[in-house]
Formats: structure tokens, sequence, C-alpha cells
């Protein structure tokens, strides 16, 4: 048993209580001094006592009990409903309820409610339980309800039969501890080790985009990031809700579905305003970040050089500057002086000041290392090498194959951007001709624009190149969007014009070599895979003849070779 009797508020009537007489609030105020049995849901005698004084005022009163059987708080709700109050002092967790049970009174002899249900899981109380009030003010039938742990049904609590209250005798303080035993056991059967459980939540406004590749993606980047992802969700709508982004209605069934699970994340598949993340937030009681956040937690565990860590940290710093909301007025400074008297700097100004300042001093950075960046590849165009920079979405080979060509050992992982900082190597050709290949970071369909600003310097790399290998992962449902994204990517930044080749990479992964054949002459593609050396050689002959004799300058349109199987 819990002693929760430390964490009791301070004992007042709660709710709707204008209108009601000084000697109807005295009564009320008495429950506070009633204990029930901690083995019982309620007694009789309270039960009466609930139903006599609601007929009386006409709106529905509400008690809200500990295990010890203390009365934590007493509500007056209207004729239709009741309201809750915060109920945070009492904590929770995936597999505790919140230690208290809700009785009270239905004036219409109704079931529980929608309402009633919901504020059940939501809140995640042990029982609820409704006590119809009958004519001569006497209680009649009562109403109630438990969670469940989940189930194949995907039902999320269990009705009892409806019982007169000297029915109600079973022990309840065992049962509780039994349910939540299984609740225990039902997160024990996942045998989750990470810290993040989350529930991937996309919305879908557009009915021709493939809603289920983007779930996709989002369940790779929230694994890449050490989350350990329990369920998707997706919900077709007309158009975004302003505040919940998905309707106060579906995230009402979206946290019930994470409290009975025992997820304590929520991601969508979209870029929140600070207003919808605090909205959610306070809702849901859970923690909800939003898709760039959980790239940019992917990019600050990769990050290894000095200039990778600053281009992360400058993009974290320019996505939180927006978000910074707090406020904290108590701490502001006076400031002395003529023109100086009223209030100085919020903590919240302080907070945002700072961050502009550290985000102006991790640009000059940049620009230092751009510059030195920018002389070694002057020295290198002083060497009379071509320079070739590969390119494609995260993931689709692109440091595998630059360790393929070049016999290198770049840092390589199945995981989405294994690679943050550009690689170079050189590559020797079958006729003693050579070129210097950079790999680069990946890019993603919406690629968030604080990465995009931080990595322009990176990006920049692209510039110099004299010509680009698009790397594409040919065994991905989605590689046609792909290769549109990182297209778009390349156009962003002005460099769409760049002579190209196409590479179809991990083709030993694709089922059907006909159609891959047909799909190497539709794209302009030459097939590969960059794990089986045999493919290289065919590749390195293509790449040569392509880059002209003896690597000389390229004109501004080259096409390249026929795709043969």
């Amino acid at each position: 048993m819990t002693n929760l009797s430390k964490e009791c508020p301070i004992q007042k009537i709660h709710g709707h209580i204008s209108g009601l007489k000084p000697e109807q609030l005295r009564r009320i105020e008495q429950f506070y001094r009633r204990r029930v049995p901690p083995a019982q849901v309620l007694t009789h005698e309270l039960a009466r006592q609930l139903t006599e004084i609601s007929q009386e005022i006409n709106r529905q009163i509400g008690l809200l009990i500990t295990r010890r059987g203390e009365i934590a708080y007493v509500i007056v709700g209207t004729a239709r409903e009741i309201f809750i109050p915060d109920l945070s002092a009492f904590r929770t967790s995936s597999v505790r309820f919140r230690g208290l049970r809700l009785v009270h009174t239905h004036l219409d002899g109704e079931d529980l409610t929608t309402d009633d249900l919901t504020d059940l899981a939501l809140l995640r109380l042990d029982l609820i339980a409704a006590v119809d009030v009958e004519p001569d003010g006497l209680p009649g039938f009562v109403h109630m309800a438990h969670l469940i742990p989940e189930n194949k049904e995907e039902r999320f609590w269990t009705l009892l039969d409806p019982l007169r209250p000297s029915a109600v005798n079973w022990d309840f303080l065992s049962f509780i501890q039994t349910l939540e035993g299984e609740f225990a056991r039902k997160e024990r059967t996942r045998k989750v080790e990470a810290k993040d459980r989350a529930l991937l939540i996309r919305v879908e406004t557009d009915p021709a985009f493939d809603s289920e590749g983007a779930l996709a993606e989002l369940r790779e980047l929230a694994v890449t990031s050490g989350v350990e992802v329990f369920d998707t969700i997706l919900q077709h709508r007309p158009q975004m809700d302003p505040k919940y982004v998905v309707g106060r209605g579906k995230l009402s069934e979206i946290v019930i579905k994470a409290l009975q699970i025992g997820a304590n994340l929520l991601i969508f598949d979209h870029e929140l305003t600070p207003a919808q993340i605090r909205s959610i937030t306070d809702f849901t009681e859970l923690r909800v970040v939003d898709r760039t956040q959980v790239i940019l937690d992917i990019f600050a565990h990769r990050a290894r050089s000095r200039e990778g860590k600053i281009q992360v940290e400058l993009a974290q710093l320019k996505y939180r500057l927006p978000r910074l909301v707090r406020r904290d007025t108590s701490l502001s400074r006076l400031a002395g002086g003529i023109g100086g008297t009223g209030p100085g700097e919020t903590k919240l100004e302080v907070d945002r000041r700072r961050v502009r300042e550290r985000i102006h001093r991790l640009e000059a950075e940049l620009k230092d290392i751009g510059q030195a960046r920018s002389q070694r590849r002057g020295k290198r165009g002083k060497a009379g090498l071509p320079v070739i920079s590969i390119v494609g979405y995260t993931n689709a080979g692109k440091s595998t194959l630059l360790n393929a060509l070049t016999r290198s050992r770049v840092f390589v992982e199945n995981r989405l951007f294994a690679t943050l900082d550009p690689k170079s190597a050189r590559l020797r050709f079958p006729r003693d001709t050579e070129a210097v290949i950079t790999d680069t970071v990946g890019f993603i369909r919406d690629l968030p624009p604080e990465l995009f600003a931080a990595f322009r310097s990176t990006l920049e790399e692209l510039h110099e190149a004299d010509a680009l290998l698009h790397v594409i992962d040919v065994s991905n449902p989605n590689f046609e969007s792909h290769i549109t994204a990182v297209e778009k990517v390349l156009e962003e930044i002005g460099i769409q014009d760049k002579p190209t080749l196409r590479i179809f990479n991990k083709e030993d992964c694709f089922p059907d070599k006909e159609v891959l054949a047909n799909l190497c002459r539709r794209f302009a593609a030459t097939p590969i895979s960059a794990l089986s050396p045999e493919t290289i050689p065919a590749l390195l002959e293509r790449l040569e003849t392509w880059l002209g004799d003896a690597c000389r300058p390229w004109p501004h349109s080259v096409s390249p070779p026929p795709c043969s199987q």
C-alpha cells in the first residue's frame, strides 16, 4: 500500500460552488472528515450522503479517494458533468495508477459517460464509479469501470455490472494491486531496454502521398536515435488541427493508448509550432517531439569533428530560439539611472540574448573553417585533379561506395546519417588517371531549414565539384521519391546543372533483374552493389569514359553511357 496522505492537497471544495448556501457548503466540506475502509470502493452510508446532497443542490458531487481511504478531493460539478482538478501531486507510471478512485453521482440514472471513461484513462485512476441518484434522494445502482492491460481487442477499460452500494463488497485493495501487477507483467514481456518508448503520429491531408512510407522513414529515424517504437498512428484529415494537429478527440485516444501500452513519448512526422507542442504536452502530460527534433538528435550523436559539432549546435540553437517561451517576471532586473527606471530584462529575454550571442559566435567559427576549407579546395585545383562529389539520400550506401572505389576505411553503418563530415580520397582509374572523390552528408525529405543553414559550409563543397555521383538505393520501394528529394536539395543550393551520373546501388537486393534493367534505362542509371567487388571495375570504366579522356574539364552537359547488365 502506498502512503499518499502526505501528498494530499489543501482541503477545499473544488468546482462549481457558486449559489450554494453556507449550510450546504458546510455539509459538503464535511466529506473530508469521512474515511472509507481501504478494501472497499465505497460504503452504503457514504453513497447515501452523496446522493442526498447531490439531489438537494441538483449538481453532481465527486470524491477522489486514496488507497488509504482518505478523501483527497471533494468536487462539485454541474447537473451534467464534473470537472476534476489538477492531480499532479499524485504521480503515475506506465505500470502504476494514480492511487485515486473517483466516486461521483449521476442525477439522471445514466451509465458511465464517454467523459467519465476518458478521465479514467487520461488521469490513470484506480477506478471510476458513478452512483445513480434516485427520485427520493437515495442511492441506486453503482456503475464502475477500470483500466485493463494491452489486449488484442484494443480495449482500454472494462465496464463492471451495475451493483447496489451494499453489494460492492469485493476486496478493492487486493484487486487494484493485482491489476497493477498485470500491467507490469505485460510491460516486461516487451523486453524494452530503451528509455524512450514512442508512438509515431502523422496527419495526412494529401490522399495521394505515400503516408506509410513517410511513417516507415520516421520509424527508422526514431530507431536510429535510440527510441523504441511501440506503434504508429496515421490520421487522414482535410487539414491539420491548428492546436492539437490530430484534433482533441483523436489526441485523447492516442494518449489513452500510450498509457495502456507504456509509451512515454509522442513523435509527430511534422514540424510542430511552439504553441502546438505546449498544447499537446499540457493535454497529454507526455513528452512531445517533432521530426526535426529527432533529426537534430541524430546529428548531435553522430557529429565527431569540430566542424560537425559546431554545425549541429548551431542548428539546435536556431531551432530552439523561437521556442524559448518560459516567463519568469520575478527574475526581472531593475536598471538604474535616467531612463532606466522599470523592469529590465526578464529571464526569458536573457536566455534569448545568450542564445543569439552563441549563434553569432558559432557562425563566425564556421566562417573561419569555411575559409580553411576553401584553401584546401584551391590546392586541389592547382594539382589539376577533377573533383567528384558523392550525393544521395541518407543510408543509400555513399560511404560504402567511397570505400569500395578508393579502398578507404570510412565509417559505415546501416543507420541514417552515419556520415556527417565530408571525407575525401584519391580515386585511381584503370588507365592510370586520378580524381578526388568526396563523400558528403546524406539528404532527406523535408530537410529541416535549421540543418540546411548550418551545413551550408559543408554543402559548399558541392559547388566546387566538377561532377556528381548520385547514389540511389534501388532496393528501397520509395527510391523515386528519394531521387526527387535529393534533386530538390541540389536545386536549392544551385547546382542542379552539374554533370551527374546516377548509380543504382544495392542491386543484389532487388528481386527482379529484368525490372531493374528497365529502371536503369528509364533513369539512365548504372547498377552496382557497393558490397560486391566484382561490380566495381565496370563502374570505374564507365566513370572514366564519362569524365572524358585524361580527366579534362568537362562540358556543361555530358550524358552517361547507356546502362548495361
